[in-house]
């Protein structure tokens, strides 16, 4: 039986795009703690953007690294497997995620340094930047049809990934500290704000970057799928009818 799924090119090329985005969303989630500076990573001085009357530099987490590349891969799936299969992925990752979370958190902890009100800031940003992305991706694809892949993916990455940037630091640092005993000081609402913008900068620029990667990865699946069978998946992905039939894994 395993021979013949893995022999059905849509439901191989699920497995192989889900298993690299699930891939990249946990490493991000395991770096989320580790802090860097992008400045000094290319010998750059600092960039000190001024906002609220004090200075803010790329000083970023590691797991900013790999989540633009997370929300790529959302648009590649969405695009041939709709919102059925990005939703089965996300409540996927967040399941694994949430399953024994006080557990985790003192293994979160222990190793990476990453407590309760990180992990749950994470998951909530996650699942509520993939459901953003999926709703603009196919507003934008309802309009525009198969034209302009770039708008339909980079901009639906640009609006999930502004959320993602700020639910994460609003929970994680201003809302868990004021709720939760014994976790120190809220952040103040000017510095949650400010270091949202300077990440969300970063994950702007980036994700500008990724579009000739959308193309590339866009053009790869089509040969692999060939155009008619790319075509009815592309269809049932929309919720189209007529693209429904003989696709086992679909929107």
């Amino acid at each position: 039986m395993i021979h013949n799924i893995l022999k059905d090119k849509p439901t191989r090329l699920f497995i192989i795009l889900s298993g690299f985005l699930i891939a990249n969303a946990m490493v991000a989630e395991f770096m989320g703690v580790k802090i860097f500076s992008l400045e000094e990573l290319f010998g750059w001085k600092p960039a000190n953007i001024r906002l609220f009357d004090d200075s803010y530099s790329f000083n970023l987490t590691c797991g900013v690294l790999l989540w633009p590349v997370v929300f790529v891969m959302t648009d590649i799936i969405n695009e041939y497997y709709g919102r059925k299969g990005v939703r089965f992925i996300s409540w996927w990752i967040t399941s694994k995620q949430s399953a024994g979370i006080e557990n985790m958190s003192s293994a979160y902890n222990g190793i990476f340094g990453q407590g309760l009100g990180i992990i749950f800031a994470s998951m909530t940003a996650f699942l509520i930047g993939q459901l953003i992305d999926v709703f603009v991706f196919r507003s934008i694809k309802k309009r525009t049809g198969e034209k302009h892949i770039w708008l339909r993916a980079t901009g639906s990455t640009l609006v999930s990934q502004f959320i993602d940037s700020f639910v994460v630091l609003i929970i994680a640092f201003y809302f868990y500290p004021k709720w939760v005993p014994n976790q120190g000081s809220p952040w103040p609402v000017n510095q949650v704000i400010a270091t949202g913008i300077v990440s969300y900068i970063y994950k702007f620029c980036v994700a500008i970057l990724l579009t000739p990667v959308i193309y590339l990865v866009h053009n790869r699946i089509e040969k692999y799928l060939g155009h008619d069978l790319s075509k009815k998946m592309k269809r049932a992905a929309m919720g189209q009818e007529d693209g429904l039939a003989d696709i086992p894994v679909g929107g």
